[in-house]
This record gives C-alpha cells, structure tokens and sequence, in this order.
C-alpha cells in the first residue's frame, strides 16, 4: 500500500512540475506555424572546382551557419539538400531580402595599397563617385516630390556629362539603374588603381560595430590576429605620409579609401585593430559585421528560391492543428471508455497526463514545433493507446477464465509487458533512422515521435497502473462489471 501511494504521489509531482513548465516556458514554433522566411540556396564550382563535394558544401554550409547565428534569428535551421543545396529556415523573420543580402554575399575582405603614380587618376575618380551620389540623392528625393520636374531634367543633364567624362555609351535605362551602372563602372576603376590584396579577412579575429564620433553614420571595428596585425602594420607604414591611399575591398567593391598619417612612418599603425569608415547606416554596419564575423565563403552562393509564411497562415496553422488535436483526443477517450469502460476512463487520464509530459519536454529541450511534428505527437498518441488497449485485453481475458479482478489487472500488465516493449522499440528504431538521416521536417517528426514513444512506454505501465491500483482502493469500483459485461463474465469472483 505504501509502495503504491509512493508512486501515486510521484505521478502527481510530475504532473504538477509538468503543467508549471509549460506555464514558464512557451513552445517554439517552427516557420509553418509562427511564419518566417525559407531560402533555398544553391553553392556553384569556382575556379578551378569543377564541382561542388560534400566537404565543400559543409564548408560552406559552417560559414553560412556562423552568419545566421550573427542575424539573431531565433531557432532557425540550415538543411544540406542534395548535392549542392541548402535550405534555410527563418522563423519569425518578415523581412527576407535582409538574410538574402547577409547570406549571399562572399564577404571576401581585402586590404590594398593604392599604386603608386596613380594619385591624380584616384582624385578624379573620387570625384565622379562623389558627383554620382549626389545625383543618386537628388535622385531619390525627386521620387518623393511632386513638384520634380526641374530637377528631373538637371539630373538627366549631369548623368549624360558623368557618361560622357566615363567614355561610355548612356544605356536605354532607367534613372536609377544608370546610376547603379555608373557606380559600379567607378567603383572598379577605382579598385583597378590598387596593387592586390596584401592582407585579407582570413587574418580576421573578430569584427563589431560603433557610432563614428565625428559623423552621424557608423563605422565596423576589425580585429587581427597576430599575423594579420603585423601585415598591417607593414601595409599601413608602406603608404604613410604619402598621398597613396589604403583600399578596403569587399567582394571586389571598394567600400572606403583611407590615407595613412605621417606618424605612422616608423612603425605603421600596430596594435593589431582596424576601422572601416564608410557613412555607413546602422544596418549596413551590422549585416557587415555579420558577414565579416561568419568568414568568407569558400565558394559562391546563389539564392535560387525566397518564399515567405505570414504570420496569419501561420496562427491559421496552429488553429487548426489544434482542432485536429482535440478532436483525435476526444474521438479516442470516446472509444476507449464506451470499449473498456473503468479501465478505458483510465487510459483517458493516462493519456492527459502523456499530452502534458509531452508537452512539457517539448519546451525544456526545447523542440521546435512544426507541422509534422503534431503529426509526430498525434501518432504517438495512437501509440500511447496501443499500449493501454494490449493491456486491457488481457485483462478482460483473464476475466474470462473466472480469474480475480485484482490478479486480471496485475497478469494483464505482466502478460503485456514484452508486447509493448517490442512494439515500442521497433517504432524507436525507426525514429532514429528517420532523425539521423531525415533532413528538415522529416527530423521535427522523428524528434517528436520518438519522444512520445519513450513517454508512453511510461505512461501505459506506470501512470495507467498505479492509478487502476488507487480506484481498486474503493470497494464500490471493485467490481469485475466495470471492466467487462455480465454476459462475458464466468463465474468469478471479485
């Protein structure tokens, strides 16, 4: 009897524990249920690889992961897909342009110094740059006047001249693609006027942000490693005191130009530590601070496909699956007490507290709930069931054969014990082949079956029997009727 309150007791506490969890911790819910953003991304041979190999894409796949986890999305996932896909899922992210730029840029950084007799050429490409941005503002601000007809015409005006300085034929555009067109047509010639990288990201220890001090843009702090600190010190005293200038390149667009001071003549700067100044927005400054932290990519990546979930579809999806839920639980409860009477009202108590086990887990881990993965919970459910349902057959059985009611209940436990666990560990199995070599979806669903066929091996032999015990305390449920019509009854005793 004691042994036996014992258990009911700990049953209790778990399920009070249980129930506070799920109160403190909410459930996370995958892209399909709280909408988000999915990128499928494609990684394309370079150079001399002809092909992608699965060490590449891993690589690849290493960088990617480094600069999701900078985006501070939460729970998101990155699946291998074939050969040389990968699929990204971003939940809660309504914006998935921001990822896309962060993600599939190559971020190769490199530090150049400009060559020399090339100073005059510089100024003037500077000042085109200057002149083309300036027109991209007026550009832009003419987009929100209504009142734009005067300055349409002057910036028609000065990008003809800028073509024209450039030597290159005004293409049949629009406004801001010639703009766009010419910033990259100066961008490059400026790059062209420094000599290859002589240090590049791949020295790069750490990468951060801060407002400039003297502008109202931000600016990207760098770190080096020992090597690369003392690169740059050779770069930076190579160019000091000249009118050479020290070119920041990523991905082969010059993104600043910046001259080195005479005082760094003996030495160069040391320290190890550099600042990219760029004007940049708060943004940009961070999605830069992303890629530069996640490393380059070691092949090029092309985003082939952007697909959004709205947070409506989302909440519909969880509406639903919720009804779904309810309704294979209502459905089941029915059959099991109009099917097994006392015994089937308990299995209905064992499965509640299963559902909140369940449940509980799944926000401890905690385990990113999906679609599939309620279809996971549900079948578990049919599981935890099959378990209850081999149980209370063998004990109508032995009622049958004019066996007590107690014993029936305690050789019907006995009896389908080694059913239950062989039936549970062929579904384990299965689970672990589907979590390990599954990808996406297929793992939520492995992740959540499996976890539901460990709780109801519990729930069916320790949760529906120590209750069945406890109702056996009341002489008045202690009646073999309650577990098997009068007719089917032989002459047995209670």
């Amino acid at each position: 009897m004691a042994r036996q309150q014992g258990w009911f007791a700990l049953i209790l506490a778990l399920a009070i524990a249980a129930a506070s969890v799920c109160v403190t911790f909410p459930l996370e819910l995958g892209l399909d249920l709280r909408g988000g953003s999915l990128l499928t991304l494609e990684v394309q041979p370079a150079g001399s690889i002809k092909s992608v190999k699965k060490e590449q894409l891993e690589a690849v796949k290493a960088v990617l992961d480094r600069r999701v986890n900078g985006l501070g999305v939460a729970e998101s996932t990155l699946q291998t897909i074939g050969e040389n896909q990968l699929v990204l899922q971003l939940p809660g992210e309504e914006d998935p342009s921001r990822a896309a730029r962060v993600l599939g840029e190559t971020a190769l950084l490199e530090f150049r110094a400009q060559r020399p007799g090339t100073e005059a050429e510089m100024k003037s490409l500077k000042k085109i740059r200057m002149q083309i941005r300036t027109i991209l503002a007026n550009e832009l601000i003419g987009n929100t006047d209504t009142n734009s007809n005067s300055s349409d015409s002057t910036n028609s005006d000065q990008l003809k001249k800028v073509f024209n300085s450039l030597g290159i034929k005004l293409p049949s555009a629009s406004r801001l693609e010639q703009i766009d067109l010419l910033l990259d047509k100066v961008n490059s010639q400026i790059v062209s006027l420094f000599e290859p990288a002589y240090l590049t990201g791949s020295e790069l220890i750490n990468a951060g942000r801060q407002q400039d001090q003297n502008i109202s843009g931000w600016e990207v702090t760098l770190s080096f490693n020992t090597e690369g600190g003392n690169k740059f010190a050779e770069l930076t005293k190579s160019i000091a005191g000249t009118d050479r200038l020290l070119g920041i390149v990523l991905d082969g667009r010059s993104i600043s130009e910046a001259s080195v001071g005479e005082q760094f003549k003996v030495a160069g700067i040391t320290g190890g530590a550099a600042t990219i100044s760029g004007n940049f927005s708060a943004e940009d400054a961070r999605e830069l601070e992303v890629q530069l932290r996640g490393g380059a990519l070691p092949l090029p990546v092309k985003i082939i496909e952007v697909r959004s979930i709205g947070p409506t579809l989302g909440s519909e999806n969880v509406r639903r699956s919720l009804l779904a839920s309810i309704a294979g639980l209502i459905l089941v409860a029915l059959f099991m007490i109009i099917n097994y009477r006392l015994a089937g009202f308990v299995a209905v108590l064992a499965l509640g507290l299963y559902a909140l086990f369940n449940l509980s887990i799944y926000a401890l881990i905690p385990v990113t709930l999906t679609l599939p993965g309620i279809a996971g919970f549900i079948l578990s459910i049919g599981m935890a069931v099959d378990a209850n349902v081999l149980i209370f057959e063998r004990i109508k059985e032995e009622l049958r054969t004019g066996n007590t009611l107690i014993r029936s209940i305690e050789k019907g436990f006995s009896d389908a014990y080694s059913s239950i666990l062989d039936g549970h560990l062929t579904t384990l199995i299965s689970c672990g082949a589907l979590f390990f070599l599954g990808t996406g979806f297929v793992k939520g669903f492995a992740a959540t079956l499996g976890i539901g066929v460990l709780l109801s091996l519990f729930t069916a032999l320790s949760c529906s029997r120590t209750l069945l015990r406890f109702l056996m305390g009341y002489q008045g449920l202690r009646r073999p009727t309650n577990f098997l019509p009068a007719r089917d009854l032989s002459s047995s005793i209670s």
